[in-house]
């Protein structure tokens, strides 16, 4: 068989798997349904339903904004802190040392146990919400950078010799090139953990939110409405998630060639 063919069919085969496996959630999801009863877990189509009427109510627009910029934001934080920081450990091989057990200790911890603590140096609002995002999603950031660092070839760091780049140049062209698959990989982890700490933070200690409309739904014991915002949010992540994953691919098969 030719190549080519094989490959020109590979996509299509992707897109089928990925609809046979979207089937059979709903077709697992609809006997969970009648199993376990409509009160206890709504049917899809019921869902889709309570999710459109959630959608077009004239309040969700505001807390869609609110949960977008402390996401979003603490997302740009978490990225960027988290590439530098990884960055300056992975160079700088005795501070990653002692610094990546302390980092997996804290990623340990259940964060929820901090909310006391940021709700103090924060605050109720915004700022809350972000830094919880941020402490969620940095620190995977943090430690696939600093390995990839620490992983990178040789050559890379003979050159930055050679050429007596600076720690800012060396960063931006030699470093952050090189190293930019794995740094996507720990996006992909980050992304999803800073989003849930974002919620998270809108459940305990807000006013506004996907998180507190979540809350709200689950304190008045409101299955359709807990499901349709569930499944907003699962389908926002998979988006993401799935469009992160095909980056990955991209750039590690770029490196490989």
């Amino acid at each position: 068989m030719n190549p080519d063919t094989r490959l020109g069919a590979a996509p299509p085969t992707r897109w089928l798997d990925g609809l046979l496996l979207v089937a059979g959630i709903l077709l697992f999801w609809q006997g969970a349904s009648w199993a376990l009863g409509t009160e206890v877990l709504p049917r899809p189509l019921r869902t889709l339903a309570q999710l459109q009427r959630e959608v077009l109510d004239p309040d969700f627009p505001q807390h869609l904004i609110e949960t977008s910029k402390a996401f979003f934001t603490a997302l740009l934080i978490a990225v960027l802190a988290g590439t530098c920081l990884g960055l300056v450990l992975g160079v700088r091989r005795l501070a990653g040392d002692v610094m990546e057990p302390i980092l997996i200790a804290l990623y340990s911890i259940p964060k929820i146990s901090l909310y006391p603590i940021i709700l103090l140096m924060f605050g109720l609002g915004l700022s809350a919400k972000i830094a919880f995002g941020v402490i969620h999603g940095i620190i995977p950031i943090v430690i696939f950078t600093m390995t990839a660092v620490r992983n990178i070839k040789p050559v890379y760091l003979r050159s930055i010799r050679c050429h007596r780049l600076s720690p800012w140049q060396s960063a931006l062209h030699v470093l952050i090139p090189a190293t930019v698959p794995e740094i996507v990989a720990g996006l992909r982890i980050g992304f999803a953990l800073t989003l849930l700490g974002t919620l998270l933070g809108e459940m305990f200690a807000s006013q506004r939110g996907i998180g507190h409309l979540l809350m709200l739904a689950i304190d008045r014991n409101n299955p359709p409405t807990i499901m349709a915002l569930a499944l907003m949010l699962f389908t926002f992540a998979t988006v993401v998630s799935v469009g992160l994953l095909q980056w990955d691919r991209h750039l590690r098969r770029g490196t490989q060639s």
